[in-house]
C-alpha cells in the first residue's frame, strides 16, 4: 500500500544521494523547477537511452529527429496553441491568501491553501512561455518556448520523406525539452514548468490507424514492464468521448500508481490527419504523402505515443524504492532494472592502507569502466559502503581483499539478494556481462 510518506522518503533519498536537487536552492529555490544531480542525470539518461533503443534502434520503421525549441510563431497558430492552449484559473478572495488556482482542481469548493470558499470568476490563462528574439522588444520579435515536441516533427514531415525516402507506415521519434507556464506545479518532478518529452509521431494509412493505435498501446505498456515496473502499479485508461480533443479518434493513457494516486505517464493518441492538414493550410506548403506504387496522394493518419521523461524517471524511482529488515537494521535499496541503474558496479578495497590491494582494485575499476559506469570507493567500512551503493541502486559490488592478491579472485555481492560469490579477476567481465544483460 502506497502512502504519502513514501513520497517523502523518495524525495529525501533523491537529495541525500544526488538524484534530484531543488533548482537554485542557495537562493531559496524556484517553484516547479528541479536539477538532476550526479545519480539523477545518469538515471534519466539511461531512461532516455532505453526508450530510444526500444522505439528507434530496435525497429526498422522509425527514425529520429532533434528539432529546435524555438519555432516560427505561426507553428503555434496552426496547432491551435495560440488560441486554445489555456487553463481556466480563479483567485482565492481571502486577502491573506490570494492563491491562483486551476478551476478544475478545486475540490469541494475549498481553497487548498487557506480553506476559503470564495473565488473570482474563472478566466483563461495561456500556458505558453513567451520570449523575445533579437534586440528590439516589439510584437514582431515575439516567440514562444515550445509547449510540446510534436510540432517539430510535423513541420519536418516532408524533409524526412525527401531525405530518407520512407514509405508508410513509419514513425519519427524525438526527445526534447518543452515548457508550460503551469500555475500549480507540484508532486515533486511530476508536474513542472520545464520538462522533457519522449514523443513519437507514427504515420500510417487511414485504414490501418486503429490497428496501429492498439499496437502502440500494447508496446508502450510493455516497455515499462520490461524495465521492471511492477504490473500492479500500471494500468491503461481509455479516454471517454468527452475527454477527447476534437480531432482525435481515440486516446489511452498509461498510468502509474504514485503515492499521490493514479496519474499519467504517457498518452497514446490517434490524431487522425489533423496536424498535417493544419500545417499545410497555414504554411501554404504541400504536405501530402504520395504512394510510390499507386501514386495516390493523401494525408496520413498519425498515432502519437507521448511520454514524459521526468514522469517516467520519477515512476522508476518510486517503484525501485524498497525497505527491508536485515537483522536489526533497515536496509533501503533501490531495485532498479540493471539497464537503468546509474552505477553498474562499485569496487572496494577491503584495506585502503594496503597499497597492493588498492592498486588491484583501481586496475579492476579502470578495466570495467570501459563497458559500464563504475565507481571506486574506500571511504568507509565495507558494510557502510554496501549500504551506500544499495541506496543508489548499484546492482553489483566487487570487494578486493588480501586473499585476492594470492588467488586472483574477488567477492561479487549482488544487490537484491546480498548473495556473495567468489569470481576470478580474469572472468569478472564475463560474469558481469551475463548478469547485467
Amino acid at each position: 500500500m502506497k502512502t504519502p510518506e513514501l513520497m517523502d522518503k523518495v524525495v529525501a533519498l533523491c537529495k541525500r544521494r544526488g538524484f534530484i536537487f531543488p533548482s537554485s536552492e542557495i537562493y531559496g529555490g524556484l517553484n516547479g523547477a528541479w536539477d538532476y544531480g550526479p545519480m539523477g542525470s545518469e538515471l534519466k539518461r539511461n531512461v532516455k537511452n532505453a526508450w530510444w533503443k526500444a522505439v528507434v534502434q530496435s525497429r526498422d520503421d522509425m527514425v529520429g529527429l532533434d528539432a529546435s525549441i524555438l519555432m516560427h510563431p505561426k507553428t503555434w497558430e496552426a496547432s491551435g496553441h495560440t488560441a486554445n492552449f489555456a487553463d481556466m484559473l480563479v483567485d482565492c478572495k481571502n486577502p491573506k491568501c490570494s492563491a491562483r488556482l486551476r478551476a478544475d482542481k478545486i475540490e469541494n469548493g475549498t481553497c487548498p491553501s487557506c480553506k476559503g470558499t470564495s473565488f473570482t470568476e474563472s478566466r483563461a490563462f495561456n500556458l505558453m512561455l513567451k520570449t523575445q528574439l533579437g534586440a528590439m522588444e516589439d510584437s514582431s520579435a515575439v516567440c514562444f518556448l515550445r509547449p510540446e515536441t510534436a510540432q517539430g516533427i510535423f513541420v519536418n514531415f516532408m524533409n524526412v520523406i525527401d531525405s530518407t525516402h520512407r514509405k508508410l507506415p513509419f514513425g519519427i521519434a524525438q526527445i526534447g525539452k518543452s515548457f508550460r507556464n503551469e500555475i500549480t506545479p507540484g508532486n515533486f518532478t511530476f508536474r513542472t514548468r520545464e520538462f522533457e518529452q519522449m514523443e513519437i509521431e507514427y504515420f500510417t494509412l487511414p485504414e490501418r490507424a486503429d490497428a496501429c493505435y492498439r499496437e502502440w498501446i500494447a508496446a508502450r505498456h510493455q516497455w515499462y514492464l520490461d524495465l521492471g515496473i511492477r504490473p500492479e502499479n500500471l494500468q491503461l485508461r481509455e479516454h471517454g468521448k468527452d475527454e477527447l480533443a476534437h480531432y482525435a479518434a481515440g486516446c489511452t493513457d498509461v498510468e502509474y500508481l504514485f503515492p499521490f494516486g493514479w496519474s499519467e505517464l504517457e498518452g497514446i493518441a490517434n490524431r487522425t490527419d489533423y496536424d498535417l492538414k493544419q500545417h499545410a493550410q497555414f504554411s501554404g506548403k504541400k504536405l501530402i504523402y504520395k504512394d510510390p506504387v499507386t501514386n495516390q496522394e493523401f494525408y496520413p493518419y498519425v498515432i502519437e505515443p507521448s511520454g514524459g521523461c521526468d514522469r517516467g524517471t520519477l515512476a522508476f524511482l518510486v517503484d525501485a524504492y524498497h525497505e527491508e529488515q536485515v537483522n536489526d537494521d533497515t536496509r533501503v535499496v533501490m531495485k532498479f532494472h540493471p539497464s537503468l541503474a546509474p552505477v553498474k558496479v562499485a569496487i572496494f578495497p577491503l584495506l585502503k592502507k594496503n597499497a597492493d590491494l588498492v592498486a588491484l582494485a583501481k586496475n579492476i575499476k579502470t578495466d570495467l569502466k570501459k563497458e559500464w559506469n563504475c565507481v571506486y570507493d574506500d571511504t568507509g567500512a565495507i558494510g557502510k559502503l554496501y549500504r551506500r551503493q544499495d541506496e543508489i541502486g548499484t546492482p553489483f559490488c566487487v570487494t578486493v581483499d588480501v586473499q585476492s592478491l594470492e588467488d586472483k579472485q574477488v567477492t561479487v555481492r549482488e544487490r537484491d539478494t546480498m548473495q556473495q560469490t567468489r569470481v576470478s579477476v580474469e572472468n569478472l567481465k564475463i560474469y558481469l556481462r551475463e548478469k547485467l544483460a
